[in-house]
Order: C-alpha cells, then structure tokens, then sequence
C-alpha cells in the first residue's frame, strides 16, 4: 500500500517554488536554499553537541527521519534504449534527440518517515484505509506548524500558494495538496512483526489452478487436431472443451496475478516495538545498561543483585515515557551535554 507500511507513513511532498521576481538580487529558489541551510541540524557529531541547538523536527516524537531539499530539474539519465535491429526496422537515427524530462519549476520537496498515528502514545496501527491515512498526514503537519511555525515559514513563504497558510490547519491543507504517493520505504530498520509470513504466496496452488485448465485445454486441442472430435466415454466436443477451458486458465491467470498483486500491496505489519518512543527507549536502556554492566564487571552478587534493582528503578525499562533518550541526539550522554 502506498505511503504506510510497518505502522509508518512515509510521507513525500513537493511544492513548486516561485519563479516571479523577487525585488531583490535573490531568487525564490535561492531563498529557500539559504533558509534551509541556516536549519541546524540534529546533536549527532561534537560539534553540533557543542553548538547546543537541536533540529526543529527533534521538537516532536513522531519523526523517525524528515529531510528537505531543493529539487531544481530532474536528473538526465541518458537515452532511452533499444534494440538496435527493432529500431533500424523501424527507421530511428539513433543520432536524433529524444524527448527531455523537465520540470516546470524547482520543487522544495520535505520527506518524512513518521508514526502512523493522529496522537502521540497510540500503538502503531497495521492498516490504513486512504481516508485514515489522509487524517495522520494532516494530524501531522498540524503537530509540525505547532513545534516549528517560524522555520515552516520561513521556508515555505518562497513557494507558490503558500501566501493564505496562517495556521496549522491551512498548512495542513498546503501540505495535502503537495502529498505525492510513496511506494518505496525509506527507514533503516525493520523488526519482525506477529505474522513474518503474510506475504507469502500459495504459489503451487496459484500454478495448479492455472495449470489444470491449461492442459485440459492443450490435451483437447491436440485430439482436435488428430481427429478425436468427441471426448471418449464422455461424448464432449473436443472443440468446446478446448475454448471452454482455455479461457477458463486465461481467467484464473488473470485473477492469480492480480491476487500476487494485492498481496505484494499490503504493508508489513508494525512490530511491538516499532514506534518512535519505543526506539528511543530501547536506545536510551541499552547505553545505560552498557554502562552498568561495565561498572559491575567482577562485582559481588549481593552487590549485583542489590544495584540491579536499584538500575531498574531509576530507569523504568517498561515505561517509553521516561527516562528516555531526547529525539535527534547521538546518546542519552549527548543529550544532557548539550542541555
């Protein structure tokens, strides 16, 4: 299914940018190049620790991965090919240019891998009708002009209809009619889900029942040709069972390759742990336990057992809500170093 898959929304914008003059010596584009550049990014090397200012996507828990970028045109891949022989038959200098791929503006395009979900703490949803999943992307962009309206703004205001955006709802409106289809996941981590084998095809039972017919009808076909006009014992036009039957497997065909279809659509199913909380949990305990068991190296039991529960406690390993790592730092370390 486009856009969701493993309780996620993987979200694709683009708005065309401006090409009216500006009134000064900047373009539109050039504009929205330079408010993207002057974004910090995320606490995840020493020297944005050091700098102390966060990305304003790390503002909310929903966001696995956003990124923006300026796409001025589209990337020339060269000449479509062709078979030499099919294209000297039907007369193509292959000298003459083909037709170019262009856009009619530059696009700002935002790309976000997101929970699936219209409020924070909801559990990662398997499915999603189309309905649903145009209320998580409005419910999100709302989320996103709420934790960071002035850096929207800025950058967004170098964009065609941007102009009547004033609030969360009409950003998310704006945002809406950007919304292109994702057909292809961009996070790098997939845990198993409750069913790893949904996907999974019948693919002897799709092949007999194409099968079956298919050589019914071959078998008529050659009698017909032999002269066998008649089945034997059961009297059928060997003509008849022919055409019967082949149209038969031309069906079941065609059903069977939509079914693999349909199936191929279905999103993964979301693991137990898959959400943006639950990851930074998980990141968060396996430091601190990192450094426990360090520290406790050649200690005694009592003293183990003892400072066990004590790690426990302080820690809350069942609760996502704290202590947790905070969105868009390398380490719980880096975290309270840059705060």
């Amino acid at each position: 299914m486009p856009d969701l898959d493993t309780g996620h929304i993987f979200l694709t914008t683009l708005a065309p940018i401006k090409t009216t003059e500006t009134g000064n010596q900047t373009s539109f584009e050039q504009q929205a190049r330079i408010a993207l550049a002057q974004l910090p990014t995320a606490c995840q090397s020493p020297a944005t620790q050091n700098i102390g200012i966060n990305s304003p996507f790390a503002r909310n828990t929903r966001n696995h991965l956003a990124r923006m970028f300026v796409l001025s045109d589209v990337v020339y891949n060269g000449r479509s090919g062709m078979n030499p022989i099919v294209g000297t038959i039907r007369g193509i200098n292959p000298t003459d240019p083909q037709k170019v791929d262009q856009l009619n503006c530059p696009y700002l395009v935002f790309t976000a891998d997101i929970d699936a979900v219209t409020e924070d703490g909801q559990p990662l949803p398997a499915t999603l009708s189309a309905e649903e999943q145009k209320a998580v992307r409005a419910s999100y962009a709302r989320k996103l002009w709420d934790t960071m309206e002035l850096e929207l703004q800025d950058i967004y205001s170098n964009c065609v209809g941007f102009e009547s955006v004033d609030t969360a709802d009409d950003f998310a409106e704006y945002l809406e009619k950007c919304h292109v289809e994702t057909t292809m996941p961009f996070h790098d981590y997939y845990l198993p889900g409750d069913d790893p084998g949904f996907h999974d095809l019948p693919t002897y039972g799709l092949l007999a029942a194409v099968g079956v017919p298919a050589v019914i009808a071959l078998i008529a076909l050659v009698m017909r040709i032999f002269g066998w006009l008649t089945l034997p014992w059961l009297g059928w036009s060997t003509l008849w069972v022919f055409v019967i039957f082949a149209v038969l497997a031309v069906l079941i065909a065609i059903w069977a390759v939509l079914y693999a279809i349909k199936n191929g659509e279905k999103p993964l199913t979301p693991a137990t742990y898959d959400d943006l909380p639950s990851v930074l949990k998980s990141l968060y305990m396996q430091q601190n336990f990192s450094d426990f068991v360090i520290d406790h190296q050649g200690t005694t039991a009592a003293r183990l057992h003892k400072d066990f529960g004590a790690f426990l406690k302080k820690h809350k390993p069942s609760d996502r809500s704290g202590p947790t790592q905070p969105p868009g730092v390398i380490s719980s370390a880096a975290a309270a170093k840059s705060n």
